[in-house]
């Protein structure tokens, strides 16, 4: 086992209620057994005065330690407490119960399920010890003395499915030695000492005396002697087997302790590791027309969320639920699972969209629907979480559509965990910090400041850890606050932010447009200190970049401490850390790092974690979900991730930023295309959200729709650039001909896509994305040439122009004047290495978003530089976007109710 699991080692606990001398003797030597193989032995002692309700409470702590495989409650307690054996044998977990006591093992035991239980230490030492004589048991008369279920009961049941013919006697039993006189194998486990005679023992008969009595011995220093439940002297002599007492079954007991317990870790190993999931997937009811999403997800009833972590090998302990359809999963499952290979990588990207979006949460979904529920293989879907923002204001519901969607959509759409929530939480208290600090320098003196710092308790000043940490970036190595300097104070005390310089705003995740210029401090407190700053929405914050690009805890822990939030009027970055509220940022959001576990329609599992915005931050989930879900999967298992906007945003960001930090290496590129958004590309009208499509939209056109692949050949090599093979999905509208599909299928391939398949997964769930799955399993067995686009280390404008010809086809770049300084200050601030996050419309290969099909011969202009450091990337800013949307004259909460009776949302989507 060490050699298959380096480092794991099979655990034993053994809870003990009282002192009991025999029990202590025992007990010590379980664990001498244990020690000299390689078990971790555990002895739990609770006191004498343990109360039912204690003993209890330790078994459930016991059940649910993942190191704990094998478990057993010393027999007999010693309390005066009415505490039932019953009930705590029984609150063992069956899969830990090495001791076999637990009703569910007796069970099956009891129906001869002897491969799916544990058996009782002593019966099954028992008939170790009778299967070493050699002898057949089949077809023998077997004589069991004693029907306690710890040993009698279960040896009847063993004999018995052995195919002996049995019989169980006891202390009652009539002519008891008439009847041992018959046996062939006599088991002996009455508790009265040598009450079996020689005599009773018919010739040749294998005798197993299970019995340990003290009787008085004046030859002993003891004053008492050891016997079982034969008398061995006269016994033996007619015996053809005899075990002797002590030492015969005893330590073979034992050694059926530690089998167990090693079989039990086994199990546990195998139910641990990624392979084939014994997973059930819901038959769906299709309706033609297909009904709106919120109609088919309510038709659906999901599994419960426990159920369905178990189908994918999470352990109970892995899983925190949240209601019955939702759970965070622990980011111990990753170091559980590290030594497991990972499965095959697919990001999902798309063409470049039209107004209306072109199905690629859709085809996510509707892939994995089709991975699972209809060729069997592992598969996750790893999607962001969607914001309140889209989600109230013109978007509606971010799940998917159709049969392939996310469920339940409400859950999924209105707040989900609460992750969003605490990124709120902690920007905005970055924030107030900033404004606090600056108010706090322009009216105290540096000994106030420094008083307030590092204040006096119980008469002593004391740095805490990240004051220490701001000492040592400032180059002072002193530990002693009593020791600065005047100077070494000043330095100590005032981050000094120049208020221009002010990156870092408020967030809420509400679409108000109202918000996107403010004046703050004109409270009198404020004393006149009042400047212009804004709100974001909150998905854009850069808190939210660092959660969907962070390993664990203790990188996000790094990064959070990282954000630069402003410069000083020297010019040197002030971060989160100098702010001091790296800890508190922390603390707020150890729960939403924690990915969520939901379902598709079919019963698929679905990693929803993080939502950055595909503009200014990368558009895509978060690492650690697609970690996670790589793991369990399996070697031969698959998971489909998103990435926002078209491939020359979401998929370069996906490859450049999101795969240089997380080490992973994509398999395939699935490509997402329309007939509808070519045909715009082609040189269609413009397409708007709640008018009805132009004819040139619902009739063939075939020249426009060819002129329009332009778009889709140029996005095609966007996605080879990376040495990444791509399958082209061509999402089929009711109104899309066979010949236009055909048509972009064949001009798909001809720029060089390894497969082009047509999808109807909207109407039909994964069989209608079955032909997609397959050639996305065949793609990925090709050769993996994948590499970066560039060089970190290259200067930040050669970067940027290296997108911006490579990916958008523009003729070069030019900087305003502020992005050269920005290009200055963030490359002497030590910054310039960081990867680049473009900020552009999603609507053009360009900077216009009236610019459609392959933009040539333009300048892409680049109006500003900012930095998400934390995060780990520089964000240039490609003409004016805002990152806080508007709300519509007629947004979608006009539609939004909620039914008093039933609770159920109505009309959010």
């Amino acid at each position: 086992m060490k050699e298959k699991v380096p480092g794991f080692r099979p655990g034993l606990a053994i809870l003990q209620v009282g002192d009991r001398d025999d029990s202590n003797i025992y007990i010590s030597m379980k664990l001498k057994a244990a020690a000299e193989i390689g078990i971790s032995a555990n002895h739990v002692k609770l006191p004498n005065t343990a109360t039912e309700a204690e003993v209890l409470r330790c078994i459930t702590t016991l059940n649910e330690d993942p190191a704990i495989h094998g478990f057993i409650v010393q027999l007999p307690l010693d309390t005066d407490k009415p505490i039932s054996t019953e009930k705590v044998t029984n609150a063992v977990a069956p899969e830990k119960d090495v001791d076999g006591l637990t009703s569910v093992n007796a069970g099956k035991l009891s129906r001869g399920d002897l491969g799916d239980c544990f058996i009782p230490c002593t019966p099954k030492g028992c008939m170790e010890l009778i299967r070493q004589t050699g002898i057949q048991i089949a077809g023998k008369k077997a004589v069991v003395i004693g029907r306690s279920k710890i040993v009698g009961a279960p040896m009847h049941d063993l004999l018995l499915w052995s195919h002996a013919t049995v019989t169980t006697c006891h202390t009652k039993t009539a002519a008891l030695a008439e009847e041992v006189s018959k046996a062939d194998i006599l088991v002996v486990a009455a508790g009265k000492p040598e009450m079996v005679k020689g005599e009773w023992i018919k010739p040749g008969a294998i005798v197993i005396d299970c019995g340990i009595n003290h009787i008085p011995d004046n030859t002993k220093p003891s004053g008492k002697t050891v016997v079982g439940d034969v008398a061995y002297s006269a016994a033996k002599e007619r015996a053809s087997y005899i075990t002797p007492v002590p030492g015969g079954v005893g330590p073979m007991t034992v050694a059926m302790l530690m089998q167990s317990t090693v079989e039990s870790a086994q199990r546990f190993l195998e139910q641990s590791q990624p392979g084939k999931w014994n997973i059930q997937y819901n038959k769906l009811s299709l309706r033609t027309p297909v009904p709106s999403d919120i109609e088919v997800s309510r038709a659906c009833v999901p599994k419960r969320i426990g159920h369905l972590a178990r189908e994918v090998g999470l352990l109970p302990e892995e899983v925190e639920p949240y209601g019955q359809t939702k759970a965070k999963v622990l980011l111990s499952t990753l170091k559980r699972l590290k030594d497991q290979p990972d499965g095959k990588y697919v990001v999902v990207t798309g063409i470049t969209p039209t107004p209306l979006g072109e199905g690629k949460s859709t085809t996510t979904i509707g892939l994995a629907q089709a991975l699972g529920a209809c060729l069997n293989l592992n598969v996750f879907a790893c999607v962001r979480q969607p914001s309140q923002g889209p989600t109230f204001g013109i978007k509606g519901g971010a799940a998917g559509g159709g049969y392939s969607q996310v469920i339940p959509m409400e859950e999924f759409n209105l707040h989900l965990t609460g992750d969003i929530h605490a990124i709120t939480a902690a920007n905005n208290l970055v924030a107030a910090a900033i404004d606090a600090r600056m108010f706090h320098e322009l009216t105290q003196s540096d000994q106030a400041l420094y008083n307030r710092l590092v204040p006096l308790i119980n008469g002593v000043r004391k740095f805490s850890d990240i004051q220490l940490r701001r000492l040592q970036r400032l180059g002072i190595e002193k530990t002693d606050p009593g020791t600065l300097t005047d100077e070494e104070r000043n330095k100590f005390v005032r981050l000094d932010i120049d208020p221009d310089t002010i990156t870092w705003q408020r967030v809420i995740d509400t679409n108000d447009r109202f918000l996107r210029k403010i004046t703050i401090g004109q409270s009198p407190t404020e004393k006149g200190f009042t400047r212009t700053a804004q709100f974001d929405i909150t998905v854009a914050s850069e808190i939210m970049a660092v959660l969907a690009l962070t390993d664990g805890l203790e990188d996000m822990r790094r990064r959070l401490g990282k954000m630069v939030v402003a410069s000083s009027k020297k010019g040197e970055p002030v971060t989160t850390d100098d702010l001091g509220v790296t800890g508190a940022l922390a603390v707020l959001m150890k729960d939403a790092v924690k990915p969520n576990l939901m379902q598709t329609l079919e019963g698929t599992p679905v990693f929803v974690h993080a939502g950055p915005f595909a503009n200014i931050a990368h558009g895509n989930s978060s690492v650690l979900a697609d970690k996670i879900a790589l793991k369990l999967v399996g070697q031969e298992g698959f998971v489909v991730t998103e990435a926002g906007f078209g491939a020359d945003i979401g998929m370069e960001k996906f490859f450049n930023i999101k795969c240089r930090y997380s080490g992973l290496r994509p398999h395939v590129v699935v490509l997402v295309a329309t007939v509808r958004a070519l045909k715009m590309h082609g040189g269609g009208p413009t397409v708007t959200a709640g008018v009805p499509l132009p004819k040139e939209y619902t009739e063939e056109n075939l020249q426009l729709l060819a002129k329009g692949c332009s778009n889709l050949g140029k996005q095609i090599q966007n996605a080879r650039t990376f040495g990444t093979p791509v399958v082209v999905a061509v999402n089929a509208f009711k109104s899309d001909t066979e010949a236009e599909l055909q048509l972009v299928i064949q001009l798909a391939k001809e720029a060089g896509a390894f497969e082009a398949v047509k999808c109807t997964h909207w109407a039909e769930g994964g069989k209608g994305a079955v032909a997609l799955a397959q050639a996305v399993q065949r793609a990925s067995r090709e050769p993996s040439n994948f590499k970066f686009l560039y060089d970190v280390q290259l200067p930040v404008v050669e970067k940027i122009r290296i997108i911006a010809q490579q990916i958008y086809g523009a003729d070069d770049i030019e900087l305003s004047p502020e992005a050269e300084q920005k290009v200055v200050v963030y490359t002497k601030q030590g910054f310039g290495n960081l990867p680049i996050c473009m900020a552009k419309t999603h609507l053009s290969l360009s900077h216009d978003p009236e610019k459609k099909g392959v933009p040539t011969g333009f300048i892409l202009p680049i109006r500003d530089i900012r930095a998400s450091v934390g995060a780990g990337f520089l964000y240039p800013l490609v003409g004016t976007m805002s990152t806080m949307p508007g709300l519509p004259t007629r947004p979608c909460f006009y539609d939004i109710d909620l039914d008093p009776v039933s609770e159920q949302v109505n009309g959010l989507f």
